[in-house]
């Protein structure tokens, strides 16, 4: 089976061109979004761009990683970013309940707005109601577009567990707010005196009734107080909602669908380009994250493990009473070199030298060329003294690590090839897996430079 290659993913043409204003990063949970959200960000302002990070991580690993003491609703400038070069870096975490209550005092006149607030049904929707998050994130967003101040604004969306969420809870809390059940409960309160509580009693009290039933009759008049009070800001919900949706379709919008090579995290990917498509969203590519690679890819599993079967059953027989033959771990002459082992055992991996790359490995041991079968004898049947050395046991050990290393890059190579398979319009940016956790900015700067530049896999065919 030949490797399908995807069209590739360029980073840096996305992130310098001007006419790109907002980069959304979305994806299941756990694929590294906050991550590449922030190292975009830094490489963006490292080549010019005022950028701004809007990040809804509840791990607030973003504020760790740029040396910000907290990030809060509020862009706070990043030090030492884009110095000399005109760029700037911004940062924030949204903060739903304040971003709900700036929407609130900003639409409605201070005496409604106090009440709005105090209000107990709408301090709970304000600090978690289904979809608010993904709403409010929303809103942040076209508040940040409106100011103007950034030519590139980065958004790291929620950790939905649906793909749907992002998309569609806007809409969903919208059409609530200013749905039909909001407006039949503040009907008594527009239509005031007798005639108001003559239509409570005669059109809505079974209704109510009901409702008070199961919410509780306090919860009800609160949420009655509540419908009372946002009387004026009902459409402005819908309206908004409505007017983000359409910055997202607009030209300078960029969806990335973060990913892993994993199967689930891909097919959740591969959910999300398809329901972007079919809402007219501009997809720029697929950030597939944590890729691992090697640099002896030439030596498959199967000839490593064959190779480390051969040193385990071979080797010179060693006289522990001679000291020529002690491995001394202080002289260089003897400490064994990892690299050195498995370049050897891959250059016996070659056709060309594959005899002498055995006799090398092993007296009595050879890799069969045209079929790469290692086929072993053990001479160690007639010679009893014949032993690997501790060399020889390093070697062994690391070929398994390496045959390990190459299972690892060939299931998610699979998984990746079945995602091109069914997307093959999608360019792809890999990333090579870093050794250890992003923790700071030379973390955020070797993950942009990855984004920018290709894991090398060597095409295979099997």
């Amino acid at each position: 089976m030949s490797m399908d290659v995807a069209p590739r993913l360029d980073i840096d043409v996305l992130l310098d061109d001007p006419q790109t204003r907002i980069v959304v990063c979305c994806g299941s949970g756990g694929v590294g979004k906050t991550t590449t959200a922030a190292a975009l960000g830094v490489r963006a302002a490292e080549r010019g761009r005022k950028v701004v990070v809007l990040t809804i991580d509840p791990a607030r690993r973003l504020a760790q990683s740029m040396g910000i003491d907290a990030l809060d609703n509020i862009p706070r400038r990043v030090d030492g970013i884009g110095d000399g070069n005109g760029g700037e870096l911004h940062a924030m975490m949204l903060d739903m309940k304040r971003t709900f209550d700036e929407f609130v005092e900003a639409h409605a006149d201070p005496e409604r707005a106090r009440a709005i607030l105090a209000n107990p049904f709408y301090q709970s929707l304000s600090a978690g109601f289904a979809g608010t998050q993904e709403y409010m994130a929303m809103e942040k967003l076209g508040q940040l577009r409106a100011r103007d101040e950034w030519d590139l604004i980065i958004v790291d969306t929620p950790p939905s567990r649906s793909a749907l969420d992002f998309l569609d809870a806007p809409k969903r809390l919208g059409s609530f707010l200013d749905g039909k059940f909001i407006k039949v409960l503040m009907a008594p309160a527009k239509v005031g005196g007798k005639a108001g509580m003559k239509f409570l009693n005669v059109g809505v009290s079974m209704m109510t009734g009901t409702v008070s039933k199961v919410l509780g009759g306090q919860l009800m008049r609160d949420v009655q107080t509540f419908a009372a009070a946002m009387d004026t800001m009902f459409g402005g919900f819908r309206t908004r909602a409505e007017a983000t949706y359409r910055l997202l379709q607009a030209p300078g919008t960029a969806f990335l669908v973060v990913a892993a090579p994993e199967r689930d995290a891909l097919r959740e990917a591969a959910y999300f380009v398809e329901r972007l498509a079919a809402d007219r969203m501009p997809l720029a590519g697929l950030v597939l994250n944590r890729v691992h690679g090697s640099g002896a890819e030439q030596l498959s599993a199967e000839r490593a493990l064959a190779a480390a079967e051969i040193l385990t059953l071979t080797g010179d027989p060693a006289d522990p009473d001679d000291p020529d033959d002690a491995a001394d771990p202080a002289d260089p002459d003897d400490a064994a070199d990892p690299d050195d082992a498995l370049a050897n055992v891959a250059e016996g991996s070659d056709p060309a030298k594959n005899d002498a790359g055995a006799e090398n490995l092993a007296d009595g041991g050879f890799v069969d060329p045209p079929s790469g079968n290692a086929q072993v004898r053990n001479p160690s049947a007639a010679d009893p003294d014949v032993s690997p050395t501790s060399a020889e046991r390093l070697a062994a050990g690391l070929l398994r690590l390496h045959a390990e290393r190459m299972q690892v890059l060939g299931r998610e190579q699979r998984t990746h090839d079945r995602f091109t398979a069914l997307h093959p319009e999608v360019p792809v940016a890999q990333v090579a897996a870093l050794p250890g956790d992003v923790h700071d900015l030379a973390g955020l700067r070797a993950i942009g430079d990855r984004l920018a530049v290709p894991v090398e896999r060597t095409k295979r065919a099997g």
